[in-house]
């Protein structure tokens, strides 16, 4: 764990005055807490900006088990307050210091039967995190929630990207609609590409919900530090404007089994006036504990290539076999041919990632089970030791090691969850023993405990008990199809990454992603961790067989941006390398882009509509852009004034040639350089969904001789 520098905690127990009904407001910056108690007891806040409402008066509290009402009936028996300034450096992410400054309150209720309950306020200049706290005491040992009644009551009809609240699955296309409009039913019904999808309620929504007010308020709505509890998904009354918690229920209905004492994750609100400060905002991080990871050395970001996009394009297969009944005689399975996760072709992927200074491989389909798991809610269908004929463990590894290159192992779980953990300390030491120093999980399809879903409580335990293990063996953790993160990267840093969302491989197997996809998810899914998107693709048209109209909606020079506006420290270069080398000249910045950064400016952005991003690498001088847009065409202008005075740089920009679209010649890029200081302000053109990429490096005396200035 990094060191963390104290700057300030000033501490005042019970020496703010305060009514049985209303608590002194708490305030910093613009943004204003204000708790308050109904005269049936029931607690509730509200929260503004700049003397703006954000949330108008909402209700807290919980129904337990057997309909006992927590959430009315209370008294406040007092109050804490404290305030917090200080640092901590994360140990990777997208700048090397973190503040951590807000003032917080504690509200120490009691119902008229002696049970307890407190609520904790942390208002920050961007935001408000809040929780419950279940003190330990005589009246209230184990129960069940129920229900949360968390409300956000909004203060108008505002602008939402939303995706269905569904108990399974976050992979959806965004929709963009008033909240008065939401209603899921089409959204789900239509999506037919997704595996398992279970979202009964129509008004559902998922956080993190992004949010536009009418008068230019840019809100949005999360959790941070889920453990032990059920994700949190939002229901809407969309006649009031206003989301209700909705826990996602186990098999038996129930919501969360708990001890006191115990607290529930952070409720998130960040707002701002500006939508660039709620892409910088560091509250979720903040509101999670530091790494419980002393010696963090051994986590190292890193770049990786892989068999992944030839099988979801269909040049090759996970399963060894064409199904778990094409036999030999002996009884053993008879290869297709098509296997991708074998010996030779592996070592061609290694040969590419060491040419071009690529850390990791990663390789799906690698061991046996695979002709019988898809669709079928089978418990024991993978062991994750037991490579199929094809693939020589023993010796990859060495080859790798000699080219100074790292497996990354993948462990498909089927969604049984069950078996993966009896398998858990199996599967690690032999990650330990051939070399791999990360693992991408995989939960496609139906839970295993039957009636769990991916994002309930169960799982949430799951998911963790997952990452704590690999940190005991020392392996970073990529995780697909888990519920959406939370901050959880700051206790366990680990935890590298997380699919989550709906990412570039939609753009393989079904109609795709549009074009204001990108934009729309450092607003949304990126706001509590990194993604695994797997960006990268160079072949944007006529990569399915059979499909010619399949495409990605992006162009070339976009999927470069994507290195520097969607983040994460194990990044996928996912195209196949004789699609790069048709393109080395642009493969290039993805060579040079770094997954660790030391600094970010978020430069402009709209959710929906264009995002422009600048990011230092750490520990080095050269700064990274990436300019992206939707299905809009539009000219960026790009300040340089993050650049140190008087130092000339080298900025190779990467662009979309004249005429080029997600539409027309996508692949069609120029790459142009120029001498630039920290008052240049470049102006690049974006086709319809299109980027830029920009890489910026200190120039040396013989650049400067034949760079042209920029004017």
């Amino acid at each position: 764990m990094k060191k963390i520098h104290l700057l300030l905690i000033l501490l005042s127990v019970f020496t703010e005055a305060f009514t049985q009904d209303k608590v002194p407001a708490v305030t910093m910056g613009n943004v204003t807490l204000q708790f308050e108690i109904t005269p049936d007891g029931v607690p509730g806040y509200s929260v503004s900006y700049a003397g703006k409402p954000v949330i108008k008066p909402s209700q807290l509290g919980f129904v337990l088990s057997g309909n006992d009402a927590f959430n009315k009936g209370f008294k406040i028996t007092g109050i804490n307050t404290k305030a917090v300034d200080e640092n901590w450096r994360p140990v990777w992410g997208e700048v090397s210091s973190i503040r951590n400054n807000y003032k917080q309150l504690t509200v120490h209720l009691q119902q008229e039967g002696g049970r307890m309950l407190d609520i904790v306020f942390r208002v920050f200049a961007d935001g408000v995190g809040f929780r419950y706290e279940f003190p330990k005491q005589p009246g209230l040992k184990y129960f069940i929630v129920t229900d949360e009644l968390t409300e956000f009551t909004m203060a108008g009809d505002h602008k939402t990207f939303w995706i269905p609240g569904d108990y399974d699955s976050n992979e959806y296309k965004y929709s963009t609609s008033k909240i008065s409009q939401i209603n899921n039913i089409k959204v789900v019904t239509d999506a037919t590409d997704i595996a398992v999808r279970v979202a009964p309620d129509k008004y559902a929504v998922q956080t993190p919900l992004m949010m536009k007010s009418a008068d230019g308020l840019y809100i949005n709505i999360h959790e941070a530090a889920l453990i032990n509890y059920s994700s949190m998904q939002l229901h809407t009354d969309t006649a009031l404007y206003k989301f209700t918690s909705s826990l996602v229920p186990d098999a038996v209905g129930n919501k969360a089994y708990l001890h006191a004492p115990f607290n529930t994750p952070w409720r998130t609100i960040i707002v701002s006036n500006k939508a660039v400060d709620v892409l910088a905002s560091k509250i979720i991080l903040n509101l999670n504990e530091p790494s419980a990871i002393a010696n963090t050395e051994w986590i190292k970001p890193m770049k990786f290539v892989g068999v992944w996009w030839e099988m979801q394009t269909g040049k090759g297969t996970w399963s060894y076999a064409t199904s778990v009944d094409d036999i030999n005689a002996d009884g053993s399975l008879k290869p297709s041919g098509a296997h991708s996760a074998n010996t030779a072709n592996v070592k061609r992927y290694i040969d590419f990632a060491s040419a071009n200074g690529i850390g990791g491989v990663l390789v799906e389909g690698w061991n046996t089970g695979w002709e019988d798991w898809f669709g079928n809610w089978k418990e024991n269908v993978f062991d994750f030791v037991t490579p199929y004929p094809d693939f020589d463990v023993a010796e990859l590894n060495h080859y790798a090691a000699s080219k100074g290159v790292k497996m990354i192992m993948h462990n498909e779980t089927s969604g049984s969850a069950t078996n993966y953990e009896r398998q858990l300390d199996t599967a690690f030491k032999f990650m330990n023993q051939y070399g791999y120093p990360a693992v991408k999980t995989g939960y496609v399809g139906r839970i295993i405990p039957r009636g769990e879903h991916h994002d309930g409580q169960w799982m949430a335990n799951h998911y963790l008990r997952v990452i704590q293990k690999a940190a005991e063996r020392h392996v970073s953790v990529d995780a697909h199809e888990p519920m959406r993160p939370t901050g959880l990267h700051r206790t366990y840093p680990n935890f590298m990454a997380s699919e989550a969302g709906r990412g570039n491989e939609y753009n393989a197997f079904s109609n795709g992603n549009p074009p204001e996809h990108e934009t729309i998810l450092p607003f949304t899914r990126l706001m509590g961790g990194p993604m695994d998107y797997t960006p990268g693709i160079f072949k944007l048209k006529g990569y399915a067989p059979g499909l010619p109209d399949r495409q990605v909606y992006t162009t070339l020079a976009k999927q470069l941006a994507l290195y520097v506006t969607l983040y994460t420290p194990l990044q996928m270069v996912a195209d196949l390398p004789e699609n790069y080398a048709l393109h080395m000249d642009a493969f290039k910045f993805i060579k040079d882009v770094p997954v660790d950064w030391e600094d970010t400016r978020i430069i402009e952005a709209e959710p929906g509509d264009y995002l422009t991003i600048a990011r230092k690498g750490k520990g080095t001088n050269d700064w990274f852009i990436g300019a992206i847009t939707d299905e809009n065409a539009r000219a960026s202008t790009i300040p340089l004034d993050f650049l140190p005075k008087g130092q000339t740089y080298k900025a190779t920009i990467y662009a979309d040639a004249e005429g080029t679209s997600y539409k027309d010649k996508p692949e069609k890029y120029v790459i142009k350089q120029y001498a630039v200081k920290s008052g240049t302000k470049l102006r690049v053109k974006l086709g319809q969904g299109g980027g830029a990429a920009i890489s910026l490096t200190p120039v040396t005396k013989d650049e400067l001789k034949w760079l042209i200035k920029y004017k």
